[in-house]
């Protein structure tokens, strides 16, 4: 009899991408399963859970091991979560009930026995493979378990192990029983393998009647009047692990239940679950996946229409591998789906992809990776594998140790446990047709049943009637997200060269929002970190709540003081203060580069729309200044001042002079042409002091531009991502930032999850560091938290914030449910707001090296007709002005003519009517010679 259940192994696995939820060890024994879960009780001190055991009594539980029975003794075994950890990556956390023996039991004691053994000892494995491919796992772990006993010498120290290989093809029979015979005409001590069921049966039947053990790692279905006496199978036994997987569909409550199966066998290794429909309230539907082909889609797709959300896979971690890929493209890895895969490799697959999905998974794992020594074995292994070449992609991590290859691992070294306890044994030559059994064969396996070993896969221990293993730990492994990880700036250790307790071990963004608050309402407190490090989501498994809302609904804390956002969900369990910060998703990108200038770049000063204006302006004063000119009789002039009476006159302004007039006022130039007349004279004034605005607002501009660099982003907000495909854009794959735009119904960023999705690949990274990263090395922009995209921009001034918030939240302090201080602290909030005091805090823990001004708000713009408009309308109303008074000197001219002359007035201004009807007919008029009979 064994005593209480031993102290629980509190560690972390960090090269994992599984997150335990619960572990729970399942003690196998046969015809009788001890050790089925209950329940869980929580304790509101410390976060444990206690473990019955199948007792009566609640508290207290002991195993019987050799009668399987269950007594009752005094004490509380209690499993505490590891809490205090930084989390950066997907973990294993581990938490079963296991023997406090070490992974080399006192083995030594059994060294003086080893005096018959032989010097050298052959061992024979027949392994499956494809042909001319690779050795696989199995093979791998035989060799790799051999050469580390022949290494330690600790095991066998005067015995050296060989072995043989044969290598046969898959479902080939007969050639297994050929390798077999001729291994054992070798002279074997025992056999291990193949592993497919109609070549180990024949092995079996070889190994059976001649009296050579034959060693199995593999599943392989035992009828229950079992007579293979040289028969020992490492491997789980199946009816374990379906009491197993019906004890988690109880844990989980389920009702309805879809069972997924690979192959027939399946079935065999799932009755317990298949008969519970009989016996339990369970809705059980039964699917096979596709044969011969790895597209599960169209079951995922039909299981998807029929809402089947809780589904058991039993399938190779390969098929499961390629089922997860599925599932994930169809949108079957969400929180409404739960998946229970019955694969013993689950912890070594590639979980990365689902880690933020939602998705709830639970599988088995027999690998006892918590021993240090299991640790170390298993980090040698994944040091060969890694130099070894690489192989076809099967869905394992890199260098993991599978459990086939452990169970092997463990296999060879039971043997040798056998062979050191025998004091003599020989290997002979043994015949297939003569059948003549082994004389040793019968004393070394009952040897091998009775042997005992601490192997990675645990203690391993046989039935020694019908050589299955039994009394072996099943860990319970779930997929959840990460912890909660320290992200600065909000809660950070003090980095000090003296020992620091208490409060001062803190600082941050909270803790000083926390001394404010202090100061404020005069209140103490103390700083605690919340035990399971996490914000507090609601559990569905267990409907409980975790992390600091856990705690303020057990009242363990009075403030949670974190950037907690406030969320509906949590709203109906705690209160929450005002918000302190508010946040949204918004674009990362880096700044642009500067522009270098073009050939033309005189012409930035002032707009294309400017210009043109100008052009116009330019043309229709001079076409003015011509029709007045020649309208006005003041511009005309006689040509020879010394012959007063010369009937001969004149007109400076012709139609191109008219034009070289403007030309040189513009260029500011002037030129020999003075208008004489009033009328002319307010054209040529109102077109320079055009020309005045217009060259000084050139020339300062133009000072402007060549000063500043002008800094252009080819984006400004979302929209404009979203209206090109030029440059990539991206979130952290399966993060809330990805939820969000797949569940958005705005046009705009429906759009770009469509344009994100259909490039998965080639935009999605797994983490911020992998988003900045590519910001600064392709032009690419990183969709993320504004707080953060703050935060990087401050500390690398080669990036930049592009556009404003895409969402909103808030972050706020929570409080339990109807506490005093809510109000209290909300109004002290509000009071640090207004004082400014929120914002300096943020400007301290944000503020980074202090990176130049942005200059894109100073760059230089071209002026348009908003900024200089204005002197059009002046030179337009000049030319209306100038029409006026040109008519006006007409007339006057006209009548004071007439009244001189004494003749109608009428006649007289058709003297000035022609050179009016000689531009419209576009002739230029020559100089006319007014003769005195006409003047008369």
């Amino acid at each position: 009899m064994y005593g209480p259940l031993p102290d629980l192994y509190r560690t972390t696995w960090m090269s994992h991408h599984l997150l335990i939820q619960r572990a729970v060890s399942w003690r196998s024994k046969v015809g009788n399963h001890a050790g089925t879960v209950n329940g869980f009780r929580g304790s509101a001190s410390d976060h444990a859970v206690i473990l019955r055991a199948g007792c009566r009594h609640p508290d207290l539980t002991t195993v019987d091991r050799n009668s399987g029975g269950i007594k009752s003794v005094r004490g509380i075994t209690t499993v505490h979560f590891t809490n205090n950890m930084k989390i950066t990556s997907p973990l294993i956390t581990s938490l079963v009930f296991r023997s406090n023996l070490s992974l080399l039991l006192p083995l030594l004691l059994l060294l003086g026995h080893s005096r018959g053994m032989p010097h050298v000892l052959r061992f024979g494995g027949i392994f499956e493979s494809i042909e001319s491919g690779p050795s696989g796992a199995e093979e791998l772990a035989f060799k790799f378990a051999l050469n580390t006993i022949n290494r330690n010498r600790t095991l066998l120290p005067n015995t050296t192990l060989t072995y043989d290989i044969q290598r046969i093809n898959i479902f080939d029979s007969f050639e297994a029983s050929r390798k077999a015979c001729d291994q054992l005409s070798l002279g074997v001590a025992a056999i291990f393998g193949p592993s497919h069921s109609s070549s180990a049966n024949a092995v079996q039947s070889i190994c059976n009647a001649l009296g050579v053990p034959h060693i199995q790692t593999k599943w392989k279905h035992q009828v229950s009047d079992n007579r293979d006496s040289y028969y020992v199978s490492l491997y789980p036994d199946f009816q374990s692990l379906s009491r197993a997987i019906l004890d988690l569909v109880h844990f989980f409550k389920w009702r309805t239940v879809t069972v997924v199966y690979d192959d027939s066998t399946g079935l065999i290794r799932l009755q317990e679950l298949i008969k519970a429909p009989s016996r339990y309230n369970i809705r059980l539907k039964i699917r096979q996946l596709p044969a011969e082909t790895k597209d599960a889609k169209p079951l995922l797709k039909e299981m998807k229409k029929a809402k089947e959300f809780h589904v058991i896979f039993d399938c190779s971690h390969e098929m499961a591998a390629w089922i997860l890929k599925q599932a994930l493209a169809m949108g079957m890895m969400t929180e409404y789906y739960h998946y229970i895969f019955t694969t013993l490799d689950l912890f070594a697959l590639d979980m990365e992809p689902y880690r933020y999905s939602g998705v709830n998974m639970t599988g088995f794992r027999i690998l006892n990776t918590e021993n240090s020594q299991v640790s170390s074995i298993i980090e040698k292994w994944s040091m060969e594998r890694l130099q070894a070449p690489p192989k076809p992609d099967s869905g394992l991590l890199d260098g993991f140790m599978t459990t086939d290859a452990a169970l092997m691992y463990d296999a060879v070294h039971v043997v040798a446990v056998a062979v050191q306890q025998s004091q003599q044994i020989t290997v002979s030559s043994l015949q297939c047709n003569r059948h003549k059994p082994w004389r040793f064969g019968a004393r070394f396996i009952s040897l091998i049943k009775e042997a005992h070993w601490d192997g990675l896969t645990g203690r391993v221990l046989f039935n020694k009637t019908n050589g299955l293993r039994t009394d072996f730990d099943l860990d319970v492994i779930s997929l959840k997200e990460d912890g909660l990880e320290k992200v600065e700036p909000y809660v950070m250790f003090k980095k000090s060269d003296k020992p620091l307790y208490g409060n001062d071990r803190f600082e941050g963004y909270c803790i000083d929002l926390l001394r404010e608050l202090s100061g404020i309402l005069g209140f103490r407190y103390e700083v605690r970190l919340v035990e399971d490090g996490k914000y507090g989501a609601l559990e569905e498994s267990t409907g409980q709540w975790n992390g600091m809302v856990r705690e303020l609904i057990d009242h363990k804390a009075d403030l949670a003081v974190a950037p907690l956002a406030i969320t509906y969900v949590r709203e109906k369990v705690i209160d929450f203060s005002k918000p302190f910060m508010t946040l949204g998703i918004s674009i990362l990108y880096r700044k642009p580069n500067g522009t270098n200038p073009g050939v033309f770049s005189f012409l930035n000063p002032l707009s294309p729309d400017i210009w043109m204006y100008i052009l116009l302006a330019y043309l229709g004063v001079s076409c003015v200044l011509f029709v007045i000119a020649r309208f006005s009789p003041y511009e005309w002039y006689n040509p020879h001042p010394c012959n007063p009476d010369s009937d001969v006159v004149e007109n400076n302004f012709t139609l191109l002079n008219s034009f070289w007039f403007g030309v040189g006022a513009l260029m500011q130039q002037g030129s020999e042409l003075m208008p004489k007349a009033l009328s002319t004279r307010i054209v040529g004034g109102i077109w320079w002091f055009f020309t005045l605005i217009i060259i000084s607002s050139y020339t300062a501009n133009l000072a402007a531009f060549l000063t500043v660099e002008r800094m252009e982003s080819p984006i400004d907000s979302a929209d404009d991502l979203a209206k090109q495909t030029k440059i990539l854009y991206g979130v952290v794959e399966d993060g809330a930032t990805m939820t969000f735009f797949k569940k958005t119904k705005i046009s705009t960023y429906d759009k770009m999850w469509e344009f994100m999705n259909s490039r998965r690949s080639s935009v999605m990274v797994k983490d911020i560091e992998a988003g900045i990263q590519r910001v600064l090395t392709s032009d690419y922009a990183f969709l993320m938290e504004s707080t953060t995209i703050e935060f990087v921009t401050q500390r690398n001034c080669n990036l930049t914030q592009i556009g404003g918030l895409i969402d909103s939240k808030a972050y706020g302090v929570g409080t339990p449910m109807g506490s005093p201080y809510r109000d209290k602290i909300t109004i002290a909030i509000l009071q640090l707001q207004e004082e400014g005091k929120l914002h300096m805090m943020k400007e301290k823990w944000w503020r980074g090296n202090g990176c130049p001004e942005d200059e894109k708000n100073k760059e230089a713009s071209a002026l348009g007709v908003q900024n200089i408009g204005g002197i059009f309308i002046v030179l337009a109303a000049g030319l209306v002005l100038s029409v006026f008074v040109a008519v006006g000197e007409v007339l006057y001219k006209s009548k004071q003519n007439a009244e001189l002359e004494k003749v109608d007035i009428f006649k007289q201004w058709a003297i000035y009517h022609e050179p009016i009807t000689c531009f419209i007919a576009v002739i230029n008029c020559l100089p006319r010679q007014l003769k005195e009979s006409e003047v008369m």
